[in-house]
């Protein structure tokens, strides 16, 4: 992982988040919490957009599908889909509230 941007009091505020040299998210950071910006997949696709750390995202890591779900300031929170994402299947399905299940 690889963070290019800018830093205050040693917590991300503004830049590019990279993984395994590719561009997953690039906006501002809250708190180090992505917060307002775009995620892309492993292509360069927009797949997700927050606003002031709420919005309906889709999460990869090491290019395998991980989560589905809501963000509500920056924190999951709704109903989501969670993925292994090595072996591909579902490992949970149900709610999240303030970024606890």
């Amino acid at each position: 992982m690889k963070f290019e941007g800018e830093y205050l009091y040693g917590k991300k505020i503004k830049g590019k988040f990279y993984i395994k040299g590719r561009l997953e998210f690039d906006g501002k950071f809250l708190y180090d919490r992505k917060w307002n910006g775009k995620g892309y997949d492993e292509h360069g696709n927009i797949i997700y957009e927050l606003n002031n750390g709420d919005g309906k995202v889709k999460e990869y890591k090491f290019g395998n599908f991980e989560f589905e779900g809501e963000y509500l300031k920056g924190k999951k929170h709704g109903y989501v889909k969670e993925y292994d994402f090595i072996n591909n299947f579902l490992e949970f399905e149900g709610k999240y509230k303030n970024g606890k299940r």
